[in-house]
């Protein structure tokens, strides 16, 4: 076990110094700090608080996403997070963090600092500073809507993309729906791309005609869906599932400007089940994420890996559930041969050929 000693002599400092660049103290230099927490971090050092089941700390980051009211998607993630730490005496830390944060501050420094235990990452894009230290982090960290497969310090958390587009288009099909669209999420987003490869992979088992100008990358906010919603219904799509709820209530929102009515004319799905969906008019047929017990999964996954036990991949299951966004479908015929080169012939062309083609 590496002491405050050990990581002295390798710097040939006092044991006094190190304790304070460990512990926050103000006398010391900040470039020095710095040595001592990358010196610790290199060796491996685990601070005595951090050790102690009723001081320990867990983390939870958060990027891109809204958890601080009742109607925000990530409140109740963060409430079953909570409610699950709170019975083992845990202590967490909410640490709301941005791409400029992650590069001031590094993930393995910034956890011998705070004296974490474990990190639990919320809303992360692949893209990210700290994403790219996944393969080497040290701590158990779990991540949400993401998956690095070459540690085994790191599991992932989330909702079974492929059960939950299999019962969307399903759905769909009961209906008489053929001409099926896809709107999704984020380009180049790990969630993104598993909701997408469901949806295509669901296409094909039913043997529906796949266009790749129906499968769109977009945006998970409202706005995305009226750049991407009038190209849809000029190829004749009759129905259109989305990434999340809010894409879903921006696309029935464009297609009531365009004439067309809900579910009428086009029928429209959503994905996470937030309490908006509900009272959207009319109420959204959408896929339920259980959010709190995808909180509730974090903690037991960090708690299970705290533990020696390692876990790969936690999916939860979804659950469809239908309101009066869908209907029976009304065939219609294509107006105007639209090309998009947010399309996933575009974006993600080897996942497109591996399922599609």
């Amino acid at each position: 076990m590496v002491t405050i000693k050990d990581i002295a002599s390798e710097l040939g400092v006092a044991a006094s110094t190190v304790s304070k660049g460990l512990n926050g103290g103000s006398d010391i230099s900040e470039q020095l700090r710095t040595a001592i927490l990358e010196k610790a971090v290199e060796m491996g050092y685990e601070s005595k608080r951090s050790k102690k089941t009723e001081t320990r700390t867990l983390a939870v980051f958060i990027e891109n996403m809204e958890y601080e009211k009742p109607d925000q998607f990530g409140y109740n993630i963060v409430l079953g997070f909570r409610q699950a730490a709170f019975k083992g005496s845990w202590d967490i830390d909410l640490v709301p963090i941005t791409p400029e944060f992650q590069k001031d501050h590094p993930l393995p420094l910034y956890m011998v600092e705070k004296h974490y235990s474990a990190a639990c990452m919320l809303g992360m894009a692949l893209e990210d500073p700290w994403m790219g230290q996944m393969d080497t982090v040290q701590y158990p960290t779990v991540l949400l809507d993401n998956f690095i497969p070459v540690n085994p310090m790191v599991g992932s958390v989330g909702t079974d993309s492929s059960e939950a587009m299999e019962m969307a288009v399903s759905h769909l099909i009961e209906l008489g729906h053929e001409k099926i669209a896809f709107l999704d999420g984020s380009a180049h987003s790990y969630i993104s791309d598993q909701r997408m490869k469901g949806y295509l992979a669901s296409m094909k088992k039913h043997h529906l005609p796949i266009d790749p100008n129906l499968a769109i990358y977009a945006y998970f906010v409202e706005d995305a869906a009226h750049h991407h919603v009038p190209g849809m219904l000029d190829l004749g799509a009759t129905a259109i599932i989305c990434g999340n709820d809010l894409l879903a209530i921006g696309a029935a929102k464009c297609c009531r400007s365009l004439g067309f009515r809900v579910p009428e004319d086009v029928s429209i799905i959503g994905y996470d089940d937030i309490p908006l969906a509900a009272k959207f008019d009319p109420p959204l047929t959408t896929i339920h994420q259980d959010l709190i017990g995808l909180g509730r999964a974090c903690f037991y996954t960090l708690h299970a890996m705290l533990d020696d036990v390692n876990l790969n991949r936690s999916m939860l299951r979804p659950k469809l559930v239908v309101r009066r966004s869908t209907a029976p479908a009304v065939p219609r015929l294509v107006t105007k041969r639209v090309e998009s080169h947010d399309s996933v012939l575009y974006v993600n062309p080897a996942l497109y050929t591996q399922v599609a083609d």
